[in-house]
């Protein structure tokens, strides 16, 4: 895969979140990783991703903890996307 693609890729999927979460601050926090990933160097999309999955974990704990089944499935899924793409990209580890 190019760099170009993964880049955009990312932001593509980012941009999914930042469309599911559920409060202003992340959406500005989703808008913020979709920043780094279609500005910062290549090297770092790795950690955006790292720090995008870390963001959807949190929102999916609060979705939880609200009882909000629905923005916890919506979140759910884009988070999966977001780390499938990661893995099969080489930028996360499998584990």
């Amino acid at each position: 895969m190019t760099q170009q693609y993964l880049a955009g890729e990312l932001s593509v999927l980012l941009e999914r979140v930042q469309a599911v979460t559920t409060t202003e601050a992340a959406g500005r926090e989703a808008w913020s990783l979709r920043v780094a990933a279609e500005t910062g160097p290549i090297q770092r999309l790795g950690c955006v991703t790292v720090r995008a999955l870390g963001l959807i974990d949190r929102l999916c704990w609060d979705s939880l903890n609200r009882g909000d089944i629905w923005a916890f499935n919506r979140l759910a899924v884009a988070g999966a996307a977001l780390r499938e793409f990661g893995v099969c990209s080489g930028l996360l580890r499998d584990t």
